[in-house]
């Protein structure tokens, strides 16, 4: 949101106050999650935190990060994917900023005040291949995602960090990086936790053991999380939530 700020066409107080609207909106996102899902009430309280730790850092103008191996990269992916464009809102941009575009650039800003979205800033550490292999072939596997913290993280920002087992060592590394930069680590395991339990501010475990069941219960609660990022971020009064937005 960086842009719009200091081009104007946002204030810093836009995403800060939630409105009645906004909580009852993430309440039924919540309610309809536990619903489908009961054996995820023991983790209710770690979403909410999660998603309270995440808004704030939208909020102040910061990047959420995401890693993850093999299925849990995957998943990096498709969250990154559900907060950087639409998900279940139409996120329109504010109407100065269609404006300008509009006006300053013909048909071409038509095109784009009609259909560019409100973004969350979010980043996979999953590729390019190029730069993971680079970073394991000079400084070894266990730290492609620990460098690109480094190097992209700053204090305020958060690392949600996925591991099953939550003890994947790359993940785990980039974890204490991040802690040590400043930055928050959401954690998102089975149920056990691993190592990522004792480094994560917050950690969110995934009632089975076994990876593919972790994995398959990952899926709704990050759907959740960034449904609920999504109104708390992005909802304006008048937008109404489409279940699938078109061309998905």
């Amino acid at each position: 949101m960086s842009a719009w700020l200091s081009a104007g066409f946002l204030t810093k107080e836009a995403g800060m106050t939630q409105s009645a609207s906004q909580k009852k909106q993430m309440e039924r996102h919540r309610r309809e999650l536990l619903a489908r899902s009961p054996s995820l009430a023991v983790s209710a309280a770690d979403l909410d935190a999660a998603v309270d730790c995440i808004r704030r850092c939208f909020d102040a103008d910061g990047t959420l990060l995401v890693c993850g191996n093999g299925g849990s990269a995957a998943d990096a992916q498709h969250i990154v994917g559900e907060l950087v464009k639409g998900f279940l809102l139409p996120r329109q941009l504010p109407r100065q900023l269609q404006d300008a575009l509009a006006e300053t650039w013909a048909a071409d800003g038509r095109l784009l005040a009609g259909n560019l979205q409100c973004g969350l800033r979010a980043l996979a550490l999953t590729g390019p291949a190029t730069l993971l292999t680079a970073i394991g072939n000079d400084q070894g596997a266990e730290l492609i995602f620990a460098q690109q913290v480094m190097a992209l993280g700053r204090s305020g920002d958060v690392l949600l960090a996925i591991s099953t087992s939550g003890n994947a060592q790359n993940v785990v590394l980039a974890a204490k990086t991040a802690r040590t930069l400043g930055l928050s680590v959401v954690a998102l395991t089975g149920a056990a936790g691993g190592q990522l339990r004792a480094v994560a501010d917050i950690c969110i475990s995934a009632p089975a053991s076994v990876t593919h069941e972790v994995q398959e219960w990952h899926v709704p609660v990050y759907h959740c999380l960034c449904a609920m990022l999504e109104v708390a971020c992005c909802q304006t009064d008048s937008d109404t939530e489409t279940g699938s937005l078109p061309r998905r």
